[in-house]
């Protein structure tokens, strides 16, 4: 179904971002919603749809007073959010609600009443069965396992990895709710503190506090609320396998190509059209993935055009890149509370809200794409602000 009748028309982040100990995961959420709310002048008994992923739509519902028609708690990871961009613009397309608040609160760092990694199932989920046994402890240790022979199937560097974070850090630096600004060179990165091989500390994300919320209505009421609206032009999802060895290609994720080619097909737009890329980066090694997975890339091409300053801001020697590439920072720089989807999303709403810290002139049409687990999940929404 083509979903071009919804637009976003409230977006907003927690008050704070980074260490936030004297807030819950609850608290989080809220924060970011009220904000989201203010945001675009409503209030709880203006809201009758909820989706959230972390804590359940019940609870979110019942701590904000709303009582919805509609509720998704849809929890496949990191893209959850985006996922539920997706059902909350179908929901609204059906009339199962007029007015849906997406949020998301992690306690990442300060682990004020956050869960457990592993979630439910623990040793007998497939996971606990035949991945745990074999030694690894958490993200950094699991990830390696396609990307060693990504790396060696494309020709690329560990280099080329660090060359991500670098660009990445060169958007943070513009971004004054950034966490880390410091600019910093590929050898910083390759002299840092390794933590699983290929990956050092700083190709890995942040571990932070903070969350979002997003608010959808009808592109007919969008108009009625303060802001530009931002337009849903298409959105995709897709799942693979909750074991990231099991992956059918180490050099391709399965989930990223449908959920993306999904995304284009409803929007019907093409690679060239896109401005503005939000890719979601808990490793270095994703921006690379979703550049060629997404379509923008031939396989084996991404690092060369990282490389090659394509994604970049402007710097002393050119122009901003032709495909500005996580302009927030990323979950490299910006912040990574655990489930990075929902800032992706709030920094594509900022861009073409024309608001953003480091804006990128005349953007019309951003992507933001998004993983859950280890390649588990994907999420793809493509947004504009011009109706479509």
């Amino acid at each position: 179904m083509k979903q071009k009748t919804v637009a976003a028309v409230g977006a907003a982040e927690t008050t704070e971002l980074g260490r936030i100990p004297n807030m819950s995961v609850i608290q989080l959420h809220a924060d970011a919603a009220l904000n989201a709310m203010a945001d675009c002048g409503l209030k709880p008994s203006d809201i009758d749809g909820v989706a959230t992923a972390g804590i359940s739509p019940t609870e979110l519902a019942y701590y904000l007073g709303i009582t919805p028609t509609y509720a998704d708690g849809t929890s496949v990871g990191g893209c959850s959010f985006m996922l539920h961009v997706r059902h909350a613009a179908a929901a609204i397309n059906e009339g199962l609600a007029k007015t849906i608040l997406i949020t998301h609160g992690e306690s990442g760092r300060s682990r004020v009443g956050a869960g457990g990694f592993r979630g439910g199932g623990g040793n007998s989920s497939l996971p606990g069965q035949f991945e745990a046994p074999y030694g690894p402890v958490g993200p950094p240790s699991m990830f390696t396992i396609p990307v060693m022979r990504y790396l060696k199937t494309r020709s690329y560097t560990v280099e080329d990895l660090a060359n991500v974070c670098v660009i990445q850090r060169e958007w943070a630096a513009k971004n004054p709710r950034a966490s880390m600004k410091d600019p910093i060179t590929v050898d910083d990165v390759l002299n840092a503190r390794m933590i699983a091989y290929p990956f050092t500390l700083l190709m890995c994300c942040l571990v932070t506090d903070g969350g979002g919320a997003i608010i959808l209505t009808s592109a007919e009421r969008a108009k009625d609320f303060p802001h530009k609206p931002v337009y849903i032009l298409g959105t995709g999802e897709s799942v693979e396998t909750p074991m990231v060895s099991q992956m059918e290609d180490f050099n391709s994720s399965k989930a990223f190509r449908v959920s993306g080619k999904k995304a284009f097909e409803e929007a019907g737009i093409s690679h060239a059209d896109v401005d503005h890329l939000m890719i979601y980066d808990a490793f270095a090694h994703l921006p690379l993935y979703g550049l060629e997975d997404l379509g923008f890339c031939k396989p084996g091409e991404a690092a060369a055009f990282v490389r090659e300053r394509n994604t970049a801001p402007a710097s002393s020697l050119g122009k901003i890149g032709k495909l500005p590439l996580n302009t927030n920072g990323g979950g490299l720089s910006y912040m990574h509370s655990g489930m990075y989807g929902m800032y992706a999303m709030q920094e594509s709403i900022r861009q073409l809200r024309g608001i953003a810290p480091a804006q990128v002139p005349g953007a019309k049409i951003s992507i933001s794409h998004g993983v859950g687990g280890m390649f588990a999940a994907s999420g793809t929404v493509i947004w504009s602000n011009e109706a479509p």
